[in-house]
């Protein structure tokens, strides 16, 4: 076999006997290396890994990780959802309604799909069982939601996005990202009602409406976070990175102040859960690092890219086929792993074709979205049917139903990408 097949089969086969895909990465890089080049360039894996991670944008992904843990611990989800039930009122569908509401507006915190699949789940789920709803549905429901977190701003993937695509604004990223996030929540409200009303779940004479202003006036500190975050980027305030550290110190106010749900003991655990969370997606992108640095100078991804690219000379066919190709990575692996192993390769393929790189990221960014909620692997689900006690096969029938939505949404956006590049044209960024 040529050095790249050793490197891409024993990366696979890493995978498939179970490795974790931070170690795939980093000794099937290790494989290419002693299979192409020479034991001698070994020495190179410690200075690829640190190259990997020092970078200045990354900073900002343990600093939202810790922002979205504030921001769950401190009832932040619990004001949401009573704001949202005194808008939405009693109504066949209500609940579900306002369970994608509270997703989305929780995506604008912390970025990151299973912290909110958890926050909203443990508020929402014993509500929704009571009003009649299938705890299948609910947190098959609350799991599609919570997955926009990686389309609404700020994300977690799309940061990670900006830092492996060379040139792309993280801000405009961010701009493109909000309406491509909320037509994907909208196009899950379609559904969700119209199987409430059929089934007649949720009896809008049981259901008792919270004050508006009250709850309205408990729901500001968490309504406020998105604009804080959103209009500091806009107005030039601060960077991306330094929007980070707002967010947290924000989110600490917040906990500690406001809602005063927070204490310092619990400030303190958050610490290490957040360094925890935050070391593992570290180690990915550091190993990730020696994975790259050996199929780039292998010309591995040269290769595979070129193959990719003479399947057809079709670039929407080419397209339809590079996102069910994601869509099915998006099932398996987590959006760091997948932006990390496969942009190499779609790189060349999207300057080929003259794809506008913010729009592609988006396309991208919407499959892995899909994939957070489709089984086998399903983070979200997982999360979610963890907090309902049910098996996760129950959930499948439901969660076919909710891809098909959002792959209705994704349809749009690729049919029509100004959906996705308008806001960050009238905005002034580079698109």
């Amino acid at each position: 076999m040529t050095p790249d097949l050793w490197m891409l089969v024993s990366f696979l086969a890493l995978l498939v006997i179970g490795v974790p895909v931070a170690f795939s990465l980093g000794l099937s890089g290790a494989v290419g290396i002693l299979a192409g080049l020479s034991p001698n360039m070994l020495a190179t894996l410690g200075t690829n890994t640190w190259n990997s991670v020092a970078k200045y944008p990354l900073i900002a992904i343990p600093l939202f990780i810790l922002t979205g843990l504030i921001f769950e611990r401190a009832g932040v989800a619990a004001r949401l959802v009573r704001f949202a039930q005194a808008l939405i009122g009693p109504r066949h569908g209500g609940l579900a309604v306002v369970a994608v509401l509270v997703c989305m507006i929780m995506g604008g915190m912390s970025g990151s799909g299973p912290a909110d699949a958890a926050a909203v789940a443990m508020v929402m789920l014993p509500s929704m069982t009571r009003a009649g709803y299938p705890r299948p549905f609910s947190a098959t429901l609350i799991a599609a939601s919570a997955s926009t977190a990686i389309l609404i701003p700020p994300s977690v993937a799309l940061i990670l996005y900006s830092i492996v695509v060379p040139g792309v604004d993280l801000r405009a990223l961010f701009a493109a990202g909000l309406f491509p996030g909320v037509l994907a929540g909208l196009s899950l409200l379609i559904p969700a009602l119209l199987l409430s009303r059929h089934y007649g779940w949720e009896d809008p004479r049981e259901v008792e409406r919270p004050p508006l202003g009250e709850s309205f006036r408990q729901a500001i500190p968490a309504l406020f976070a998105p604009v804080l975050i959103l209009g500091g980027l806009r107005s030039g305030l601060f960077t991306p990175t330094e929007a980070a550290v707002v967010a947290v110190a924000y989110g600490v106010v917040v906990g500690l102040v406001l809602t005063r749900e927070l204490n310092w003991r619990d400030l303190w655990e958050l610490l290490g859960e957040a360094a925890v969370v935050s070391g593992v997606v570290m180690l990915i992108i550091a190993l990730a690092g020696i994975f790259a640095w050996a199929g780039t100078t292998l010309g591995t991804f040269r290769h595979l890219a070129e193959w990719v690219i003479g399947l057809s000379d079709n670039g929407a066919l080419l397209l339809v086929l590079i996102m069910l190709a994601v869509l099915a990575a998006g099932m398996l692996l987590d959006a760091i792993s997948i932006y990390l192993i496969m942009m190499p390769i779609l790189i060349p393929v999207m300057q080929h074709f003259g794809w506008n790189p913010v729009w592609f990221g988006i396309l991208l960014a919407m499959n892995i979205a899909i994939g957070q909620f489709t089984p086998p692997v399903a983070v979200n689900l997982m999360v979610t049917t963890e907090v309902a006690k049910i098996r996760l096969e129950q959930t499948v029938g439901w969660a076919l139903l909710f891809v098909v939505a959002m792959a209705s949404s994704l349809a749009l956006v690729a049919f029509f990408p100004e959906i996705a590049l308008w806001l960050p044209r009238v905005l002034g960024y580079n698109v």
